[in-house]
């Protein structure tokens, strides 16, 4: 079972594993860029923080990724 974000599909790098559990992978930025589309980027950075990386579901909560 693997869980993705709403809303990230452009941002899936692919699925990696983390234990012995696949997880989804996303690019940090990429997501950052998606929510500034629809808010100032200060916002997006804030919310990508707080309500996206701060999110715990489980063992197949998604993987950011910030490959700058």
């Amino acid at each position: 079972m693997t869980l993705f974000a709403d809303g990230f599909e452009k941002a899936l790098i692919g699925v990696g594993t983390q234990g012995n559990e696949d997880v989804a992978v996303y690019d940090y930025q990429k997501c950052i860029e998606i929510l500034n589309k629809a808010m100032p980027l200060e916002d997006a950075v804030e919310f990508m923080e707080f309500n996206v990386l701060g999110s715990y579901l489980g063992k197949y909560t998604p993987v950011f990724i910030n490959q700058e």
